[in-house]
């Protein structure tokens, strides 16, 4: 099929209700793999479809009887319509879905499984629909395992997608009435994969105690027999020596099932198997380039599930036998057909290709050890590959598997500081904390290292705890440390001036945290000094090419107001996380990117980036930095007015940043919501939501983040009458500005005194913030500056003064995307119509209104040229012939530089100008 394809998501309680006008109408082929919910989705699009509905289910007892899914077809329509069809042809088909002009929806499930006549008449039939539509609407099904149908080339598709991680442990809740232990579900839902009716057949199979948690769950979860019932027949029927075929291919894909295997190393395994090399590739497999993997993972789990286990060690050991001398891939395939020991096994295992292998023959080498520490401390390395490889989950079965008693302190000491790291971005962060500190502890003396970073770490819990002091006691200990840092490196200078900041010794923080920008943002290296092993451990002990360093930098320019340097230290931590395998680093560059365009304005990169690491937040298992990307989402909406779509992040954001603790998520989402309501026009709910966050007490925000939300609360609470609560956080915002870490602070500091100021001082005021987002850019803030200063104007009867403000503000908004925003001033605009000052038309070729530089700017701007080529020609900036173009624009009330032209085109004709 090459027709468009849409993806859609597969069951889940949260999900709007499937429908045929969901499905994209007319006619879709509904695929997936098995399990994912085919079924499910047509049985919802006919519970939703309004009108009458035919559902045929495709008999493959009858697949050899030519017509007979015709002919079944044709009876069911001929019932629901009341029409006989005229014989049993595809025409016949074809005249009865074309006759009715009520909406019909026809639904062919399995329509694969149809004879070659019924699924050519009904290609026929759906190709025709698609050409000249009608009131009926065709879904049929077919699977995703296997190449389609060639009846059905060229039909639009719709692949249900399987679930992601929430949507699964949503849909576990469900089925189970919020009964499943926690640990449980995560567990079933790593083991599923996203499938749902795996998911299902997973929880059956508990007892009432292991649905509880109070006994264990069996291991594994999914064995052969629950993937042989999820995966039905799709097995059966295959050819002589296919079943060797697909072993070859599953047991080479085993543990990294995300690459494509090489596919002369299969046929030459399969050649040593005693098959034919030269046998087609099954339906099952798909080929592109020299790499073959299976269409379906669920199958190919499968296939190697359900193999005898002696075939399954002779397939790895012809894989062995096939691989060149020295690949460290021969030697894990000895490994699982245990014909390999633990020592060598680990001696090779860090020259793997991925991390993904490396933690599996780690845990190999762990499996095949006799020592109890020696295999406490290859799960730990297990688990330290999988938690940068970004499957949490995993690491932590790796490291429960790894307790002992009988481990030295410098081994449990890496198992905690692991076991911490995973909980800082999957998990309540005071438990990350505590089990952080103890790491501290147990390495101090033994590596040093390994201990500053579990320090460091602890520091990152309580910051995102809103927890000052315990950061403040972290970076004590880190700094306590003997051989951990000197005084003049990087990670010195980060640790010491983040504690200067968290002391108001701003100066020194300004001094410490832009060496560290600086110096890590110099290097263009990916690879560390010390080789790629010194990025493997979580706290990242490389050089400034590890991507944990990177992230530091980014914090730091953050923390600076350094929105350039903290998009290219992101950049550039996003880069080496690919380049190095390091997924668990992904999320968190996407979501410093995310913060650094938020703050610089740029609110549709921010929700790109957002968007794209809360993809690979919930890949990697990170719940934490799911939350963070949900509350810059949200942030973003409430600048574009998507109100439901603001309520569903916050909701996102504040359910996990509740459960775990993190305050820094939970302000944001609250600081989202209110803005929101702000932009609709409703401050008494603004100031209700945002009081608490920004005044003492014990419900004020994060103590890094409560000043970001003051000009709103200021705006909101002045609006709604009730200036007195605002006038104490001003003043704690100004030493907030003063330190410069926000471009924008300054400007809406003079906007938050204007707001408060006495009439004869607020305008001077308003005009100095509107001089100062001229320096630091970004259309939104200023735009608001705008709306509150011609709201400010007009309620003074100063009316042609603040159509001018007003009609700026509504071009920024505009600009912007900020739709609530935008409809607001149009609304203030229109109020000061009524009072006598309405907006010129682009018809009025009327240019007096102008200042001699805006007629000058407006008139090259109309003869064609850029602003920069205009800043040029005039010798001022760029940034002032933008300045100055707002304003003609809206002093014009035109929208666009081709109304412009002809407006100036116009007044040049009539003589209409100055």
């Amino acid at each position: 099929m090459t027709g468009q394809t849409t993806a859609i998501p597969g069951p889940a309680p949260h999900r709007a209700t499937a429908s045929a006008d969901r499905l994209g109408g007319g006619v879709r082929v509904v695929t997936g793999e098995p399990g994912c919910g085919r079924t499910w989705l047509l049985e919802r699009a006919a519970r939703a479809f309004a009108g009458p509905v035919v559902r045929v289910r495709a008999d493959p007892a009858c697949s050899a009887v030519p017509g007979s899914g015709l002919r079944t077809l044709l009876r069911a329509l001929g019932d629901a319509t009341g029409r006989a069809p005229a014989g049993a042809s595809g025409q016949a088909l074809l005249d009865t879905l074309s006759a009715g002009r009520r909406p019909l929806l026809v639904c062919v499930d399995d329509a694969h499984l149809w004879d070659p006549l019924s699924r050519t008449a009904l290609g026929d039939a759906a190709r025709h629909l698609c050409r000249t539509p009608t009131a009926a609407r065709l879904l049929l099904t077919v699977p995703g395992h296997r190449p389609p149908a060639r009846e059905f080339a060229g039909l639009p598709v719709a692949r249900v997608d399987p679930l992601t991680p929430p949507e699964a442990a949503a849909l576990l809740d469900e089925v189970t009435g919020g009964g499943l232990d926690g640990g449980v579900r995560d567990d079933i839902v790593d083991a599923a994969g996203g499938v749902p009716a795996l998911l299902l057949a997973l929880v059956r199979r508990l007892s009432p105690a292991q649905v509880r948690g109070d006994r264990p769950v069996p291991r594994p979860l999914a064995g052969a027999e629950v993937l042989t019932d999820v995966a039905g027949g799709c097995l059966d029927g295959l050819a002589p020596g296919h079943r060797d075929l697909l072993l070859t291919v599953a047991a080479a894909a085993r543990d990294d099932e995300d690459t494509a295997v090489d596919r002369g190393l299969v046929l030459r395994a399969v050649e040593q198997l005693g098959q034919d090399g030269a046998v087609p590739l099954p339906d099952l497999l798909t080929a592109a380039d020299d790499g073959v993997r299976f269409h379906s993972e669920l199958l190919r789990r499968t296939v190697y599930a359900t193999a005898p286990e002696e075939r399954r060690r002779a397939a790895h050991l012809a894989l062995a036998g096939e691989l060149t001398d020295g690949d460290p891939r021969a030697l894990l395939h000895r490994a699982w057909a245990g014909a390999a020991g633990a020592r060598e096994l680990e001696a090779v295992a860090g020259d793997l290709p991925s991390r993904r292998l490396r933690c599996a023959a780690y845990a190999r080498a762990a499996e095949l050890s006799d020592d109890a520490v020696e295999r406490a401390e290859r799960y730990s390395a297990a688990a330290g590959q999988a938690l940068l490889g970004g499957r949490s989950h995993q690491a932590l079965r790796l490291l429960d598997a790894a307790r002992t008693g009988a481990a030295p302190a410098v081994v449990r000491g890496r198992a905690a500081l692991l076991r911490g790291t995973t909980a800082l971005h999957d998990g309540p962060v005071d438990e990350a904390q505590a089990s952080l500190l103890h790491a501290t502890s147990l390495l101090a003396a033994h590596s040093p290292a390994d201990a500053g970073a579990a320090a460091l770490a602890a520091c990152d819990a309580a910051w995102a705890a809103g927890d000052p002091a315990g950061c403040l006691a972290a970076l004590e200990r880190c700094g306590r440390i003997e051989g951990h840092d000197t005084q003049d490196g990087p990670r010195a200078d980060y640790r010491l001036g983040l504690r200067a900041l968290l002391e108001a010794r701003f100066e020194e923080a300004a001094v410490r945290l832009r060496r560290v920008a600086r110096h890590l943002d110099g290097s263009d290296a990916i690879e560390s000094p010390d080789g790629p092993d010194a990025l493997d451990g979580p706290g990242g002990s490389g050089g400034s090419g590890d991507p944990e360093d990177m992230l530091r930098a980014a914090a730091a320019a953050l923390m600076l107001g350094d929105l350039a340097g903290a998009r290219r230290s992101g950049a550039r931590a996003l880069a080496a996380a690919r380049t190095l395998d390091t997924v668990a680093a992904v999320p968190r560059a996407r979501e410093y990117l995310a913060y650094a365009e938020l703050r610089a304005g740029r609110h549709a990169l921010a929700r790109t980036h957002a968007e794209e690491g809360l993809r690979a937040a919930h890949r990697a298992g990170q719940r934490n930095t799911a939350a963070h990307q949900h509350a810059v989402l949200a942030l973003a909406a409430s600048i574009e007015g998507e109100t439901e779509l603001v309520a569903a992040h916050v909701a996102a954001a504040l359910g996990t940043a509740r459960r775990h603790g993190l305050a820094q998520a939970a302000t944001l989402a609250e600081w989202a919501a209110a803005r929101a309501d702000l932009g609709r026009g409703r401050p008494q709910e603004a100031a209700d939501r945002l009081g608490p966050l920004v005044r003492p007490g014990a419900r004020r925000g994060h103590f890094a983040l409560w000043m970001l939300a003051v000009p709103c609360y200021v705006e909101a609470a002045v609006s709604a009458g009730r200036p007195e609560g605002a006038r104490s956080v001003v003043e704690d915002f100004a030493a907030w500005a003063g330190f410069g870490a926000d471009p924008q602070a300054p400007a809406q500091l003079l906007r938050c005194r204007a707001l408060l100021a006495p009439p004869d001082r607020a305008d001077a005021l308003f005009r100095q913030a509107l001089d100062l987002h001229d320096t630091a850019g970004g259309d939104f803030e200023r735009a608001r500056t705008e709306l509150l200063h011609g709201k400010w104007l007009r309620r003074r009867r100063r009316l042609r003064e603040a159509r001018d403000r007003l009609g700026a503000a509504l071009v920024g908004f505009e600009r912007c995307g900020a739709r609530a925003w935008a409809e607001q001033t149009r609304g203030e605009l229109r109020a000061n119509g009524a009072e006598g000052s309405g907006p010129r038309t682009a018809g009025s070729p009327d240019l007096s209104g102008l200042t001699p530089q805006q007629l000058r700017i407006a008139r090259r701007v109309a003869e064609g040229a850029t602003n920069r080529e205009v800043a040029l020609t005039l010798s001022v900036s760029t940034r002032t012939v933008d300045y100055h173009l707002r304003k003609v624009f809206a002093t014009l009330g035109v929208r666009s530089r081709l109304e412009l032209a002809r407006l100036v085109e116009r007044a040049e004709k009539t003589g209409a100008h100055p």
